[in-house]
C-alpha cells in the first residue's frame, strides 16, 4: 500500500513540469513590445521590440481581413527569431483594412497575443525613391525617372501618371548653388555649364493624397564639350489673328531652323517619346527667326515646342522645350456693350464676339465681365463684375450722363486673361421714380382738395347768406313788433333816440287818482301778460288804454 502511494506521489511530481504551463496558458512570457506597421511602395514590414532573449525565443503573427471569422497565419512572419518580418508576398486589397497580431513562442510556451489597430494598406504606405538615369549633354542633363516601386506595382498602380517630380542640382565642386527644379520624366535640365559635373537626386509626390517620397540616391555626370552650334534661345508663342506666331533667338545668321511638337501627355506617360515628336506645318527650313501657323493645327489641349538650329550638315542640339496651352493662348475679344435708361438706373447688355466657325468665347471659357462707368463731368470711376450678360447698375444720379466701357475676363484666376476694354458708351438717365412719385402724390393731392374746398366755400357761403341776407320772414304777430319806425329807433345812435315829456301837475286828488290809475294800469297790465302768455301773441292795448285814462284824469283834474 505505502508502495502504491510513493509510486503515485512520484508520478506526480515527475508530471508537474508538464502541466503547468498548460494551467498557466502560456503567460509566463512577455508580449512583444511597440510593434509598427510599415509600408514603403509594396514592401510591408512588421516591426517590433522583445524583451526575452531573442535566441530563444520567437515570434509569429497572423492577420485578419474584413469578412473572415478567422485569424490566418501571416506569411513570411512565422517563427522568427529576429525583429523584424516582410509579409510583401501576401495578395491583400490596398484599400482594405487588415489587422494583425504577435506573440512570442519559446517551446511549447507563448505569450498572449499583442494585437496591432487595423489599418489600409494605401493611406499607411509611404512613396519610396524613385530610379533615374543620367544623360548628358554641353548645357543640358537629360533625366529619365521610373516611378517608385515595383514594375508590377499593386500599390501605385492607380497612380503612376499622377507621380511628380522634383529634383534638386549642384555643382560637385560646389553645393551652395543648388537649385530645385520640376522635372518630367525624361525632362532636361537647362541652362548648365559645358564639361562640369553635376550631381542631382529626384523624389516623387502625388499631390492629390498628400504624400511626399524620399530622395532617391545621389547620382552625379560631367556634362559634354560645348558644341560648335548653339541650341536657340527664348522660344516664345504669340498669337496674330487666327495664327499662332513661333519667335526665338539666335546668335548666328543665315542659319536654316525647324520647329517640332509633342502632345503634353505624353511627359507623364513611361517610355521612350522622341519618336512621337512630329513637323511644326511651315516651320521647316525656315531662314528667320520665326515662323507663322494657323491655329487650327493644334486642337484644344497643351503641347510642347522645340526649335532645332542646323548649318549644312552640322546641327545643334534641339532647344529649351516650351509648353504650349491652346486655352491659354487664345485672344480674348472685347464684348460688345448696349445700355438704355430706365428712371435712374442703366440697363447695361452684353454681347460676346463670335470666334471664328461662329463658335462663342463663352462657350469654352467661363468669362465674367468688369464694367467700369462714371460720370460724364467727372474721372471717378466705379467697377463692378457680373457673371450675367443682361443687368441693371441702380440708384444713379437723375439727369446725368454716364459713360460705360467693359472687358471680359477668364474665371479662371490662374490664367490670367482678359480682353481689351470695349469701346466707350455714354446715356443719360432719366428723371426717376422720386420726381414722378412726388409728380402723382401732387395731382392727387390736388384732386383730393379741390371737392373739400368747394364744399368748405359753400358751407361758408351759406352761413353768410343765412346771417346777413335771410330769405324767410317772421310770422305777422312778430313782425308788427318789429315796424318801421322801431327798427329805425333801434338803428339809430343814443344821441337821436326819441324821448316822450312827462309833465308833473300837482293837486290834492292826483296822489290817490294817480295811485288807483297806476294800480288799474297794473292789474290790466298782468291781465294782458297773461293773456298774451297764453296765447302766444303779444300786443300794446295796455300801452294805449293807460295813455286814454291818463288823459282823462288829467281832463278832470283841470276841470
Amino acid at each position: 500500500m505505502l508502495a502504491l502511494l510513493g509510486t503515485t506521489a512520484l508520478v506526480l511530481v515527475a508530471g508537474a513540469p508538464w502541466a503547468l504551463p498548460a494551467a498557466a496558458g502560456g503567460e509566463d512570457l512577455e508580449s512583444p513590445q511597440n510593434v509598427e506597421v510599415s509600408i514603403i511602395d509594396d514592401i510591408f514590414l512588421l516591426k517590433w521590440n522583445s524583451s526575452e532573449s531573442v535566441g530563444n525565443v520567437t515570434f509569429s503573427a497572423d492577420y485578419q481581413t474584413p469578412g473572415m471569422h478567422n485569424w490566418i497565419k501571416l506569411p513570411g512572419c512565422q517563427y522568427i527569431t529576429g525583429t523584424t518580418c516582410s509579409f510583401s508576398s501576401v495578395k491583400l486589397s490596398v484599400f482594405e483594412k487588415v489587422q494583425l497580431r504577435i506573440r512570442a513562442e519559446k517551446g511549447n510556451r507563448t505569450s498572449p497575443w499583442h494585437e496591432v489597430d487595423s489599418f489600409i494598406p494605401f493611406r499607411k504606405a509611404q512613396i519610396g525613391p524613385p530610379k533615374v538615369h543620367l544623360k548628358a549633354e554641353d548645357k543640358a542633363i537629360i533625366v529619365n525617372i521610373s516611378p517608385p516601386g515595383t514594375k508590377d506595382s499593386l500599390m501605385w498602380a492607380m497612380d503612376i501618371l499622377s507621380f511628380t517630380y522634383s529634383l534638386v542640382i549642384w555643382k560637385n565642386s560646389s553645393s551652395v548653388d543648388e537649385r530645385t527644379e520640376t522635372v518630367y520624366p525624361g525632362g532636361k535640365i537647362y541652362k548648365l555649364s559645358p564639361e562640369t559635373t553635376y550631381c542631382l537626386k529626384v523624389k516623387a509626390r502625388l499631390r492629390l493624397h498628400r504624400k511626399v517620397g524620399s530622395y532617391s540616391p545621389v547620382h552625379c555626370i560631367n556634362t559634354t564639350v560645348e558644341n560648335k552650334l548653339p541650341s536657340p534661345e527664348n522660344i516664345e508663342v504669340d498669337v496674330k489673328d487666327q495664327s499662332y506666331v513661333l519667335k526665338w533667338d539666335y546668335t548666328y545668321e543665315n542659319m536654316t531652323f525647324q520647329a517640332q511638337w509633342l502632345r503634353a501627355y505624353f511627359k507623364k506617360i513611361l517610355g521612350n517619346h522622341s519618336d512621337k515628336w512630329q513637323q511644326i506645318p511651315g516651320c521647316e527650313n525656315v531662314r528667320a527667326t520665326q515662323c507663322v501657323f494657323p491655329q487650327k493645327v493644334f486642337s484644344k489641349g497643351a503641347y510642347f515646342l522645340r526649335v532645332q538650329a542646323s548649318d549644312g550638315n552640322k546641327t545643334s542640339f534641339w532647344s529649351e522645350e516650351k509648353r504650349l496651352d491652346t486655352e491659354m493662348q487664345t485672344v480674348i475679344l472685347p464684348p460688345v456693350i448696349s445700355m438704355k435708361s430706365v428712371d435712374n438706373s442703366l440697363h447695361i447688355y452684353i454681347g460676346a464676339p463670335k470666334e471664328t466657325e461662329n463658335k462663342s468665347t463663352s462657350q469654352h471659357y467661363p468669362l465674367i465681365y468688369e464694367i467700369i462707368f462714371w460720370e460724364n463731368t467727372s474721372n471717378a470711376e466705379r467697377k463692378i463684375l457680373q457673371k450675367k450678360t443682361d443687368f441693371i447698375v441702380p440708384d444713379l444720379q437723375p439727369l446725368t450722363v454716364y459713360c460705360v466701357k467693359a472687358r471680359a475676363v477668364i474665371e479662371d484666376e490662374k490664367w490670367n486673361k482678359s480682353s481689351v476694354f470695349s469701346d466707350i458708351l455714354c446715356e443719360k438717365t432719366k428723371p426717376g421714380n422720386t420726381s414722378l412719385t412726388w409728380l402723382i402724390a401732387g395731382v392727387c393731392t390736388a384732386l383730393f382738395s379741390i371737392p373739400v374746398a368747394v364744399y368748405v366755400v359753400k358751407g361758408l357761403l351759406r352761413c353768410i347768406n343765412y346771417v346777413f341776407f335771410p330769405s324767410c320772414k317772421p310770422p305777422p304777430n312778430i313782425d308788427q313788433c318789429f315796424s318801421e319806425q322801431s327798427l329805425k329807433n333801434l338803428l339809430l345812435s343814443a344821441s337821436e333816440e326819441q324821448t316822450e315829456r312827462c309833465f308833473i301837475i300837482e293837486n290834492s286828488y292826483s296822489p290817490v287818482t294817480v295811485e288807483e290809475t297806476s294800480q288799474v294800469d297794473e292789474d290790466h297790465k298782468q291781465y294782458n301778460s297773461q293773456t298774451s302768455r297764453d296765447s302766444g301773441n303779444y300786443s300794446n292795448e295796455d300801452e294805449n288804454s293807460g295813455s286814454k285814462t291818463s288823459r282823462e284824469l288829467l281832463q278832470q283834474g283841470l276841470m
